[in-house]
């Protein structure tokens, strides 16, 4: 009997950068990667899902990895939802309480114990920086001090939280997208979703005006209700900023690295 075939799979539900995601059988989801991506990395992020999961966090469970046409994919439990950013493009009264809630799903996150396997926060930003291609040298070597003299930790970090990874579903938000997800210092993980939220409202023509404004209030609330929460974060935080904007220039996205060089020259030029 042969396997399931991308065609026999229907319509995908969503569709992005990494995967497409199609409805599977008894209540899952198959996200089925695009075939540049290796068996190894989606191996990972099975890894990382079923450690998130295990830390009692609220994430869709993954069940096995599953081959369609040459391409890997991984099931997980179906959470159908908007994520919190396409609800705020529609209803945006809601910034407040969205902010709100995105700092305290963070602080519980930074709260949580995590297996230890999970990788070095410490070592992916080491080589996000050093593999930099926009970096000037002296930015680079500025960056690598600055890394070198920061404070680390064990705490879990999303790597990619944003309001866009948490869906809004009946039984409450679950945050999706771990594969970037590392242990170390919970400051450089709330650093790097500023960065990401305040980089596309300064640089990502593609945002509409009015929903530029609202996720810039969001980022706003957002910070200051997490530093009311963790006090001890807001002293570090300055010092990781320029730290995480040069390791997203290694991510090559054009309309944002002008942006990004500036901030790593504002803080360490």
């Amino acid at each position: 009997m042969s396997g399931p075939s991308v065609t026999s799979l229907g319509k995908p539900i969503a569709s992005g950068n990494t995967a497409e995601v199609y409805a599977w059988e008894d209540g899952q989801v198959l996200k089925l990667f695009h075939e540049r991506f290796a068996y190894g990395a989606v191996e990972y992020e099975a890894k990382i899902a079923q450690a998130v999961h295990a830390a009692g966090l609220p994430v869709p469970a993954v069940g096995p990895i599953i081959e369609v046409d040459g391409r890997s994919g991984l099931v997980y439990e179906r959470t159908d939802g908007s994520t919190m950013g396409q609800v705020l493009e529609r209803k945006p009264w809601n910034v407040f309480t969205f902010a709100r809630l995105l700092a305290e799903l963070q602080a519980d996150m930074h709260a949580s114990g995590i297996a230890p396997e999970i990788p070095s926060l410490r070592r992916r930003l080491e080589r996000k920086i050093q593999s930099a291609k926009a970096l000037p040298d002296n930015l680079r070597e500025a960056a690598l001090n600055a890394l070198e003299h920061m404070p680390d930790g064990e705490q879990l970090c999303h790597g990619d939280f944003h309001p866009y990874n948490v869906l809004m579903t009946a039984r409450g938000p679950v945050i999706i997208d771990w594969v970037d997800a590392t242990r170390g210092n919970p400051v450089a993980d709330v650093v790097r979703s500023s960065v990401l939220i305040e980089g596309a409202v300064a640089a990502m023509p593609s945002i509409r005006r009015r929903h530029r404004e609202v996720l810039r209030w969001m980022h706003a609330i957002y910070r200051r209700h997490y530093f009311r929460l963790c006090p001890d974060a807001q002293q570090q935080a300055a010092a990781w900023w320029p730290i995480i904007a040069a390791a997203r220039t290694s991510e090559n996205i054009a309309e944002l690295q002008e942006w990004l060089l500036a901030q790593v020259k504002a803080g360490l030029g």
